[in-house]
């Protein structure tokens, strides 16, 4: 035993000897770069040999091993400064994790906001409601935080006040500050409301407006565009003009805008744009403002005068329409005009604009939508849904120059024109003769094609050819028209090659039923989905 006691001693104490001998080296290592006195020595010994070449070769040197030393020095400072950064004292341990706890509390409020919002729509929409989504905040708070133990019955009372209370901010600024001029302006004293003309039919609007465009603006449109165009207000809030570059597609609504004194207002869609906010513009939480475009202003706006307005989306299909303009299509469409709000803001403050309701705007009636597309491969293809919606209007051609009487602008009252729709409505429905012509031909539509006029489409259809017949135009060109842009354009989603011998069969059809002399637009359409499923 003891000769493994004297293997050990010997052992260890070579191994610490070892250690203690690299220690020593290190340390002499250092001592020995740091040894000033030693390279004065140095230099000394060898200066009165030295050039002035060699002068200036030893100071350089100097010069950079003094840049180097203070290199390494600087880069050790920061690695011991990137080190003991992550050292958190436990001070600030224990208060970073009372900060999560309250983030985490935070965060199941807003849950259950959410939640309790989706079980009011879900409510409104005579559904069961799933249980979950009633639970109250403290329980919610319960459930997720249990394990930490940091809720107390204090804080829990707190949490269902500030729950039903409505949210309502402070601003010493006004939020909106474009929609708050409008109110002030429209609120002066000074300010007059025009004189409306409410004597003249759609028919004088027709020819008039299009001999003002000729006169005054050097526009020319054909009049049987000027019926379509303005039967198509009476059947819907949005049109759509469509066709190739220079024939006029923004200039018609920007002109109708200059006849009534009441300039359009022209939106250039950005190929950016994808979703509502490049329309209705967004709240700013760093200017505690709210970023308001002319449409937004627009819509404002419209609330205090009886003008109609026009709202141009040029080039509306750069991007897709659907994701910027579908709020927009839902709230156009819903059957009470009380109910069409749109929601700006999410709270309320007491400077807001007169005519804003706890953040949401009315949509007007006297806005209509105008889309400028062009069928190019630069652009988006138009979804069914925005069609559905819309009237389309098909601009292929420039017109013809013509001489046109000086013709004065107006002021027109879009109640005036709401009258006169449905008016004509009443004067001019749809003959019982025609009515039974279309259910016979949505019967053939739907065994040789599949497609079907649909609810929404008669329903417009209804409502347009009245209008267009009190513009001046005919039942069955009124028939012909939505019948070529509301249908036969489906046909183009079908696949041509597919219904190419059915297309013939369609015309004789229609030469049958309503005459070989009629129903020219869908003829010319027909004939023109041969030539491209030939081709």
């Amino acid at each position: 035993m003891n000769a493994f006691f004297y293997y050990f001693y010997n052992f260890m104490r070579s191994i610490f000897g070892h250690i203690w001998n690299v220690l020593v080296a290190i340390k002499d290592a250092i001592f020995g770069i740091f040894d000033i006195r030693y390279y004065i020595e140095l230099f000394n010994t060898y200066r009165d040999d030295l050039s002035p070449l060699g002068w200036i070769a030893a100071i350089i040197v100097h010069i950079l091993l003094l840049m180097l030393l203070a290199l390494f020095v600087f880069l050790v400072y920061k690695g011991l400064k990137v080190v003991f950064r992550f050292k958190v004292p436990v001070v600030e341990y224990e208060k970073m994790k009372d900060e999560v706890v309250t983030l985490k509390r935070e965060i199941m409020k807003a849950n259950y906001e959410k939640d309790k919002i989706l079980a009011m729509k879900i409510s409104e929409l005579g559904m069961e409601v799933n249980a979950d989504l009633l639970e109250t905040p403290n329980e919610l708070l319960e459930k997720g935080m249990a394990e930490e133990n940091t809720d107390t019955a204090a804080e829990k009372e707190e949490i269902t006040a500030e729950e039903e209370e409505a949210e309502v901010i402070e601003t010493k600024e006004r939020r909106f500050p474009r929609l708050s001029a409008v109110d002030l302006y429209y609120a002066d004293p000074e300010y007059t409301p025009p004189v409306y003309n409410n004597t003249i039919s759609l028919e004088e609007i027709c020819i008039n407006f299009r001999n003002y465009a000729a006169s005054k603006l050097g526009l020319y449109y054909e009049l049987e565009v000027m019926k379509q165009a303005f039967a198509s207000f009476g059947a819907a809030k949005m049109l759509i003009l469509q066709g190739i570059s220079g024939t006029g597609k923004t200039s018609l609504p920007y002109a109708f805008g200059q006849y009534i004194q009441n300039p359009s207002v022209i939106c250039s869609v950005q190929p950016s744009w994808r979703d509502r906010t490049e329309l209705f513009g967004y709240y700013n939480d760093f200017t505690k403002k709210y970023t308001e475009t002319d449409f937004l202003k627009t819509l404002y706006e419209a609330h205090y005068y009886e003008d109609p307005r026009i709202v141009i989306l040029d080039e509306m299909n750069i991007a897709r329409v659907e994701y910027y303009f579908a709020e927009m299509l839902s709230i156009l469409e819903l059957p009470r005009e009380e109910e069409r709000f749109v929601t700006v803001v999410s709270n309320t403050a007491a400077n807001d604009p007169a005519l804003m309701k706890e953040g949401k705007i009315w949509i007007p009636n006297n806005v209509w939508y105008v889309g400028t597309i062009n069928n190019d491969d630069s652009t988006f293809a138009v979804a069914d849904k925005v069609y559905d919606r819309a009237i389309p209007i098909d601009l292929d051609d420039r017109a013809e120059f013509f001489e046109a009487p000086d013709t004065e602008p107006l002021r027109l009252s879009y109640k005036h024109l709401e009258e006169l729709y449905e008016e004509a409505k009443k004067k001019y429905p749809i003959s019982e003769e025609s009515l039974i012509l279309l259910d016979k031909l949505d019967k053939y539509l739907i065994e040789h094609f599949r497609l079907t006029f649909g609810n929404r489409i008669m329903r417009q259809l209804k409502e347009f050819v009245p209008c267009y017949v009190a513009c001046g135009g005919t039942e069955i060109d009124g028939i012909d028209f939505m019948f070529s842009k509301k249908i036969l354009r489906k046909f183009e989603s079908l696949g041509l090659g597919f219904i190419r011998d059915e297309l013939d069969g369609l015309i004789v059809y229609l030469n049958r039923q309503f005459g070989g002399e009629n129903m020219k637009i869908s003829k010319a359409y027909l004939a023109r989905l041969k030539r491209m499923s030939a081709g």
